[in-house]
């Protein structure tokens, strides 16, 4: 039996929560106003995160998907901010009995800052276990065929949100999370992002688009851009009336999906007379679950040959 642990980010799942993400986020007690500012974000998507409900039922159609195909597992959701826990959830392996173990992270751009960052903590996580688990991790699937063409499926979505005649005019933005330029370095970040976007460029209709970031964060540090809302502006001087955001790095419904580009994102292209529209999320896509169950069970087999 195999553990397969789904590793994300992490969500509020009420207004209660926010205060502990932030915390958790921050290593420090937020003050009063930036917890106030977040929940009024978090109000206007619902009141909550549907990060950890999707993450959950996508580790359960996944295991679901891996057992069809013969391969024995357990699934599991660790989060990095929010509950569950990473260390928490590495608990419930051990008590589960369970010895082996394949953590995924939920994006598909590598980072120190992100992917990394999630190793890092169920490293960590392992090592005050006490526990000796044989520990993999799948890294590195941003150019995975299923994974470009769950993406070009929801770029064809997208598209069909305006009108027939202004489809050929329609401007792609793909989007990921902005990372502070202190941290990105030599880091495959941009890399891999531009890997995949030239990937589902050569699948698609020929049409004109940008890269953006989005999402950074607050403080005096310099994050990596171009931002979405500087592409917006510069798009608007060039006469360019139809947006299709398509956010790449991100693989399920969250916070930078339903705020920052819904509302925020959406706001800025009003004001400036322009329609911006985005592309579906992957969350629990067929497609998407495919490319996953494929990906792992690649890894699995990989795996087992070097250990072999």
């Amino acid at each position: 039996m195999k553990a397969l642990v789904l590793l994300a980010f992490g969500g509020p799942r009420s207004l209660d929560e926010v205060e502990f993400l932030l915390t958790r986020l921050f290593g420090r007690k937020p003050s009063s106003e930036m917890v106030e500012r977040a929940k009024e974000r978090y109000r206007l998507i619902g009141g909550s995160s549907p990060l950890q409900a999707i993450t959950e039922k996508q580790a359960k159609m996944l295991e679901e998907r891996l057992r069809a195909k013969g391969h024995r597992c357990k699934s599991y959701v660790g989060m990095r901010y929010s509950q569950p826990l990473i260390e928490e959830t590495l608990r419930e392996i051990v008590r589960d009995g369970i010895e082996e173990v394949i953590a995924i992270p939920m994006a598909p751009f590598r980072s120190r800052f992100s992917t990394g960052a999630y190793l890092k903590a169920f490293r960590e996580a392992h090592n005050h276990s006490g526990k000796t688990l044989r520990v993999s991790f799948v890294e590195g699937w941003h150019l995975h065929p299923l994974f470009v063409g769950s993406i070009v499926e929801k770029v064809e979505e997208g598209l069909k949100q305006f009108v027939p005649e202004t489809r050929e005019k329609v401007h792609l933005i793909f989007t990921a999370h902005s990372l502070p330029e202190s941290v990105i370095g030599k880091d495959p970040y941009v890399h891999d992002m531009e890997e995949s976007v030239d990937a589902v460029l050569k699948k698609i209709k020929p049409l004109p688009w940008h890269m953006a970031f989005q999402s950074k964060g607050d403080g005096m540090e310099r994050w990596i851009g171009p931002d979405v809302e500087r592409v917006l502006t510069e798009l608007n001087k060039i006469g360019v009336q139809n947006i299709l955001v398509v956010p790449i790095g991100f693989v399920s419904d969250h916070i930078e999906i339903l705020y920052d580009i819904d509302i925020l994102y959406r706001r800025k292209a009003e004001s400036l007379g322009m329609t911006l529209k985005r592309t579906p999320s992957l969350n629990c896509s067929a497609r998407f679950i495919e490319a996953l169950t494929t990906i792992v069970e690649e890894h699995i087999r990989g795996f087992e040959e070097r250990s072999g």
